[in-house]
Formats: structure tokens, C-alpha cells, sequence
């Protein structure tokens, strides 16, 4: 039988991660109360969102894209997980009050058609939560790219969109009634240089549709550079923490939230 540390692997991971905390804390901002309500999160990486969003109470379903990540979030939460291919779900006709993309449509071609869905299973009155990146063609985006952390290499089939982009791809169907970025330049550069690292340990691993994904069997291979990490991470936190001297300056994550036109 697994020990607790190497079933909630996930949550350890995500109390010294800045990003997903944050991620998490602007999610939960927009989403509001959910007990007593039907919802979805699709696209939530190794589960722990998923898990964490199911705490809040209400009914919740969870959705992505390969059977990787699909695992990875049912290993988490046991149950309700389903695999999508970007255009077509498995839910019934007005079927949830609230829906949440997490980092997806970035990941998919068909993000028109995927739209349409969502249109489809959300009932009328309900919400939308859209997080994606924020397309900032930035000197750390340059770095990123000279380094090897490309679009292509992270799974996104685009570099991402502006609120303008999501007026867009929303239009007819849904209205955004709120928006912000978030996650600015100290926050994204320790996120890079802990990518680099990781990248430079897991050469030649396995990806998959989300990128590269970290995994139980990583915290084990790589216990000792996790433990030096929970050491120096209050450090990282500090660092983090220099994006509010960035006044006017927008993020590097773009969230939205919007409410469906259905009647």
C-alpha cells in the first residue's frame, strides 16, 4: 500500500509551486460559491486543481486531453474523469452551472468547435472561467525560446490569446463580464530557470498533448533536488512576491470569466 507522501504527491508539489497557487487563487476569485452546483474543470494538469476545486463542494467533473494527464487526475480524485479530444464531450445538453479551462485551448486546433460544446452543455445562466497564457512578446518569451522552452515543446498548438482574441472566440455565445492578467516578470522567470532544470534532469522523457508533466515517479527519481527545493523555497516566494513593484505592467496569464447568452 502507498504511503500518504506518495498518494497526495500532487499536493506537496503544489505547496511549493508560486504559479499553481496562484493559478488556483485567481480560479477560485472568479468562480465564487459552488455548493449545490454542477461543474466541470477541464484541462487541470496532474489533478490537483481538480482535487482542490472538489473541496469547495459542489458536483464536479473533470476532463483532458491524453490518457497521461487523464490518469494522473483520476489517481488524484477517483472518479468522474473523462478523456475529450477537443471537440466533443461526453455531457448532456445543459448540463453544468459552472465550467473551468485550465490551461486547454492553447493545447487544441479546435478551439471554435470546442466552444460551441461548451455552449452546448452549459445551462442557460451559467458560467464560463477561462485561463490561459497572455500573449506578451516579451524578452523573457525571447529567452525562452532560445533556450528550447518553445510553444511546440509545451504541447500549444498557439502562443496563446489576448482578451481581444477571447471577445472574439466567444462572441455570440458568451459575454466576458470579467478579466485580468496575472503572473508578471519575477514570478515567470523562477518558473523558467526550474524548468530549464527540470528539462536538463528529464532529457529525453516521455511528453505528452500538455507538455511535459511531473509525476509521482519524479518526486521519488528526484527526492533529494525536491527536498533542496523546499529548503530554498520561502527564497523563490520572496522573488515571486517583486511582480507588485511592476506597476502597469500585465501578466504573462491571462483569466477570464464570462456568462453564457442562452435563453
Amino acid at each position: 500500500m502507498r504511503n500518504n507522501s506518495e498518494q497526495n504527491w500532487p499536493i506537496l508539489l503544489f505547496r511549493k509551486s508560486v504559479l499553481k497557487q496562484r493559478k488556483f487563487k485567481e480560479i477560485t476569485g472568479l468562480l465564487g460559491q459552488t455548493t449545490d452546483l454542477h461543474c466541470l474543470d477541464i484541462g487541470s494538469d496532474n489533478g490537483v486543481i481538480s482535487y482542490l476545486l472538489r473541496q469547495r463542494g459542489g458536483t464536479w467533473k473533470s476532463a483532458d486531453l491524453d490518457e497521461h494527464t487523464v490518469d494522473s487526475i483520476r489517481g488524484l480524485v477517483k472518479d468522474n474523469v473523462f478523456q475529450i479530444d477537443g471537440r466533443q464531450t461526453p455531457f448532456s445538453d445543459n448540463k453544468f452551472d459552472r465550467v473551468v479551462i485550465i490551461d486547454f485551448l492553447e493545447h487544441i486546433h479546435t478551439d471554435e468547435e470546442f466552444i460551441k460544446e461548451l455552449f452546448r452543455i452549459i445551462k442557460p445562466g451559467g458560467e464560463l472561467i477561462i485561463n490561459v497564457p497572455h500573449i506578451k512578446n516579451s524578452l523573457l518569451r525571447r529567452f525562452r525560446l532560445a533556450i528550447g522552452q518553445t510553444d511546440e515543446k509545451h504541447g500549444h498548438v498557439r502562443p496563446g490569446y489576448t482578451v481581444d482574441d477571447l471577445v472574439s472566440l466567444l462572441m455570440g455565445r458568451f459575454k466576458i463580464v470579467s478579466h485580468r492578467t496575472y503572473s508578471k516578470f519575477f514570478s515567470e522567470a523562477i518558473d523558467t530557470l526550474m524548468t530549464l532544470a527540470l528539462d536538463i534532469l528529464k532529457r529525453g522523457g516521455a511528453k505528452s498533448q500538455k507538455g511535459r508533466i511531473v509525476t509521482g515517479q519524479d518526486m521519488k527519481r528526484y527526492k533529494k533536488m525536491f527536498r533542496m527545493y523546499s529548503l530554498v523555497y520561502p527564497v523563490v516566494w520572496l522573488f515571486s512576491k517583486l511582480d507588485a513593484l511592476l506597476l502597469g505592467a500585465s501578466g504573462y496569464m491571462l483569466i477570464v470569466k464570462a456568462r453564457i447568452d442562452k435563453t
